[in-house]
């Protein structure tokens, strides 16, 4: 008869194991078991875990999948300041600092080349070989507190390699999302009708600020690991702290290299200047870096930077080739944004056809005329950008481009407000794209979430007649979906239960699927918390809805115009009848005092002990009010770290009392 095995011991010996089998496969692509084994042992560590939580140990292989909540990231300090570097773009600048250096030295020095990769730079740090914190690099001095999103990271080891590292550490490292994840993931938000993310970097830091860990651990995004900090370090030099932590189990780029002199320098810029092109991760330039970690402290810093070390960044990419014609797209609010089409050319690394030109006033500015040989440039976005126009080879019978007057969906005239740049189609009920893409918007993942339902489809339901608004979703029948063409009956029924399932989708969500202009995700969230359900949003007035925190004048002349439409009146009253949640769940703060009562609050800047929301709610329940904007009849400005300028100014100028995170909390505390 089987004896019993120590939960303990199990959890330990699983733990270690799948870590080790989890390092083979990713630092030298080894796979030691099948994959049905491996996932069987992770599968019983996890009902271990489950079974005896206290027994999960911190450097669990469990704890990659994610599924941490972080409502707020707590702020935390590096105990070795990251600091920015100097940037330069040319070959004169890189040889004046190497004269810089050598001239304070006295002697030839070796340097260290990387690849400087366009991500967002953390920092990792352990204790006794686990890690036990990973932090953005914020300002500097102090960043975000992102552990639990860092431990999803694959590349980010939770317990090292081997026996000889210090029993306290610090790894530095840029995290990246992948160019085929990011290109797979704005695929995906193309198809929810959700705007496309801009370039890689943004996606990878909007990624680690993730609240579900989940999430994070689903855009598989990845680490390079560049330095090393401790307190007495066993290396001499940042080459062999880098070959280090390789063989520990962290991520280092293999693009580095030693080199003796400046020219060794410029010839490595030189050879990655189209080679970098090949990587599967964005990199903008090269950081150079004096070797030796004696010659580091020597040359010492400024107030921003190392005097060891500078970046050299490459000038933006372009070529040259052929505007051939203005396609003009017309967006879910109605805006008519022009879009180039080009005679397809090679720049860094793909082919491009097409390039932004934003609207009417860029193809003035840059006086754009079709046949014209045009300057493309791709410095990380998503889309390319046209910069300027080659003058001399411009045909002689080239004619001005005439931005349309008429909306090219429906013909509806154009208008444009004072103070914008855009032309739009007024038309947004009769105008087909617009509809559509109300409709791809109320659909979308960060709104109502509904499986099944696409572009295509919504484009099938519109054009024979099914569905002309959101509520007409909720009027469908599985006998109208299977009569749609390649319209299976699992694919029907499937959208049907997930029709269903969006009736629990939250109010502040509802809210933001309405796509009432201006109104964000983040704005609905706020609306809802101040506003609890829906009436009291159709009945707030323009003073009541410019109260709440973070929301001006233009947001709230859109909310007012939106529910003074019968039709979007009409609307939301069938999609309450179809059972959505037009309410929020949430309980306002309980009331715990009037000491703040008819005192107005402006809170502005970052706190250290306390969010802004955490802030506000602070104000509320002692019986204060919080305001978007400063006033003669503001009583206090709440100041924080990094707050803009111009509304200290004019606090000041007005006389309004200035309080500090501290004062504030001290008055409270009364």
């Amino acid at each position: 008869m089987a004896t019993e095995k120590d939960p303990a011991q199990e959890i330990q010996q699983l733990t270690e194991r799948i870590n080790y089998l989890n390092y083979q496969y990713y630092q030298n692509s080894r796979s030691e078991v099948p994959d049905f084994e491996f996932d069987m042992m992770l599968k019983r560590l996890q009902e271990l875990e489950e079974q005896h939580p206290d027994l999960r140990q911190s450097n669990s292989p469990t704890l990659r999948v994610g599924g941490t909540i972080t409502k707020n990231f707590k702020t935390v300090y590096h105990t070795w300041p990251m600091l920015s570097l100097g940037n330069t773009y040319s070959e004169e600048e890189l040889r004046e600092f190497d004269k810089r250096v050598t001239k304070a030295i006295g002697e030839n020095v070796e340097y260290v080349c990387e690849q400087k990769f366009d991500g967002v730079a953390i920092s990792l740090t352990y204790e006794k070989g686990k890690f036990t914190q990973g932090a953005t690099r914020g300002d500097g001095t102090r960043g975000d507190d992102i552990t639990a999103n860092v431990r999803t990271i694959h590349d980010v080891p939770l317990q090292v390699h081997g026996e000889d590292y210090p029993e306290l550490f610090e790894v530095r490292g840029e995290v990246f999302m992948p160019l085929p994840v990011f290109e797979q993931l704005n695929n995906e938000r193309e198809e929810a009708g959700e705007q496309l993310l801009a370039n890689p970097r943004n996606a990878a830091s909007g990624t680690l600020k993730q609240q579900d860990s989940a999430v994070v651990a689903s855009r598989k995004l990845g680490c390079f690991s560049y330095s090393f900090h401790c307190a007495n370090s066993p290396f001499d030099t940042h080459s062999e702290s880098l070959q280090a932590i390789q063989k520990w189990g962290f991520e280092v780029s293999d693009t580095w290299r030693k080199c003796s002199s400046i020219e060794e320098v410029l010839a490595y810029i030189n050879e990655w200047e189209t080679r970098r092109f090949e990587l599967p991760i964005a990199t903008d330039g090269v950081v150079v870096k004096v070797n030796s970690y004696a010659l580091q402290e020597e040359l010492g810093f400024t107030s921003k930077s190392p005097r060891w070390a500078i970046a050299y960044k490459y000038a933006a990419m372009s070529a040259s080739t052929v505007l051939q014609g203005i396609q003009y797209q017309v967006g879910r609010t109605g805006a008519v944004t022009p879009v180039a089409l080009l005679e397809p050319v090679q720049l860094a690394g793909t082919v491009v056809k097409r390039a932004s030109v934003h609207n009417a006033n860029e193809i003035q500015r840059l006086d754009l005329r079709l046949g014209d040989t045009v300057f493309v440039e791709k410095g990380g976005e998503i889309i390319p950008k046209i910069t300027g126009v080659d003058l001399e080879k411009r045909p002689a019978d080239s004619q001005a481009i005439a931005y349309p007057t008429q909306c090219p969906a429906c013909s509806t005239d154009l208008v444009r407000s004072e103070g914008e740049a855009n032309f739009y189609c007024p038309n947004e009920k009769g105008c087909p794209p617009q509809i559509k893409s109300k409709l791809e918007h109320f659909i979308s993942r960060k709104a109502m979430n509904i499986d099944g339902l696409g572009p295509e489809t919504i484009e099938q339901l519109y054009t024979t007649g099914l569905v002309q608004n959101a509520a007409d979703l909720y009027d469908l029948t599985f006998e109208q979906l299977v009569g749609l063409e390649r319209m299976g009956e699992k694919s029907a029924n499937n959208i049907l239960k997930s029709l269903e399932k969006s009736k629990e989708t939250p109010y502040d969500r509802v809210l933001f699927a309405l796509g009432i202009r201006f109104v964000g995700s983040t704005v609905a969230k706020k609306l809802a918390e101040q506003l609890p359900d829906l009436e009291a949003l159709r009945g707030a007035t323009y003073e009541e809805l410019i109260a709440i925190n973070e929301i001006g004048g233009r947001i709230a002349n859109s909310v007012l115009e939106y529910f003074q439409d019968s039709d979007h009146v009409q609307l939301v009253e069938r999609l309450k009848a179809a059972g959505l949640k037009l309410k929020a769940e949430h309980t306002a703060p309980a009331v715990e005092s009037d000491t703040l009562a008819g005192s107005t609050f402006v809170i502005s800047g970052v706190f250290e002990s306390v969010s802004r929301d955490e802030l506000q709610q602070l104000i509320t329940s002692h019986g204060g009010k919080v305001v978007s904007s400063i006033s003669a009849k503001l009583s206090y400005l709440v100041a924080g770290d990094k707050m803009g300028p111009a509304k200290l100014e004019k606090a000041n100028k007005l006389g309004i009392k200035i309080l500090s995170e501290n004062d504030f909390l001290q008055m409270i505390s009364k």
